[in-house]
């Protein structure tokens, strides 16, 4: 059995790419056809209880599911990762990264760290374990699991591990937003006078 191309809509791959998570301007032929079909598409996914949050500023764009009733259930087309402790306040202290980048005089749009410099600002936060050394693999760890997440992305590589080059995605400030950010800023400077 045939189909008829003509009858699939423009915008099909970009809607299953969209699916899979989320994407950004430097994928410029997906990124210029979202810009392209984005009244299409936003129409076409009201019907499918999805929305599409497009960050242009920022350069993102990705699915979220309407809830369908009180309970707050959803369609389920989008996969919902649940976040452990320590990944979550990594996330957070990669957000608090990107602010303070884009507070600064940044000469790229794009936030660059070495895994270094991602384990040195980490440490001031986290507790230490027993052992620093155990204490510095779980970072790693945590590092390597974000990036799993798609919220880094290795640049270039490099025969030391610490020296490997990560892009912190900006998709990171819709996962953790400004009020988030100050609220964890707030539980660290209580934290942080209770040992004094």
């Amino acid at each position: 059995m045939s189909t008829d191309k003509s009858t699939i809509l423009p915008y099909t791959s970009l809607f299953i790419k969209l699916l899979k998570g989320p994407v950004e301007y430097l994928e410029k032929s997906t990124w210029d056809q979202l810009l392209q079909y984005q009244t299409e598409l936003t129409r076409f996914l009201q019907q499918l209880g999805l929305v599409l949050v497009l960050e242009k500023e920022d350069g993102y764009a990705f699915f979220e599911q309407v809830r369908l009733d009180e309970e707050d259930n959803v369609a389920g087309w989008v996969r919902r990762v649940q976040l452990g402790y320590e990944e979550s306040i990594l996330l957070v202290l990669l957000r608090d990264m990107m602010a303070e980048f884009e507070i600064g005089e940044a000469t790229s749009r794009e936030l660059i760290k070495k895994r270094r410099e991602i384990k040195e600002y980490a440490e001031l936060f986290f507790k230490e374990n027993a052992s620093r050394v155990k204490f510095i693999r779980d970072l790693d760890r945590l590092i390597d699991k974000v990036e799993e997440l798609d919220f880094l992305e290795k640049v270039e590589n490099h025969d030391l591990s610490d020296e490997q080059k990560f892009r912190i995605k900006k998709i990171i400030k819709a996962r953790v937003n400004n009020e988030l950010l100050e609220n964890f800023k707030q539980q660290l400077t209580i934290h942080a006078a209770g040992r004094i």
